[in-house]
């Protein structure tokens, strides 16, 4: 197996990682943001109060996207798989 194989793999792997994750962060974010302003504009200043709603929106989003992202881990797993013997070889 030669060193660009084995970048190409991680790079591959990397980038998977991060299209996966993003969703969940961004809504992560967003619910954080939100109550973020509402409590400045209620100048509520609970710290306690960000985790729950983002607990949900987390929790909903991986139910939501959870079939997504498994099938696209899968995929490349497959890829990754069916190419082994290439990558023995080369």
């Amino acid at each position: 197996m030669s060193v660009e194989t084995v970048i190409d793999i991680a790079s591959e792997a990397l980038f998977l990682v991060i299209k996966v994750s993003l969703p969940v962060l961004l809504v992560s974010l967003c619910v954080g943001l939100i109550i973020s302003i509402f409590q400045t504009v209620t100048s509520i200043q609970e710290q306690t109060l960000t985790f729950v709603p983002k607990i949900v929106a987390v929790f909903l989003s991986l139910i939501v996207l959870g079939n997504w992202m498994v099938n696209c881990i899968v995929e490349f797993m497959v890829k990754l798989w069916s190419n082994f013997s290439l990558y023995l070889n080369g």
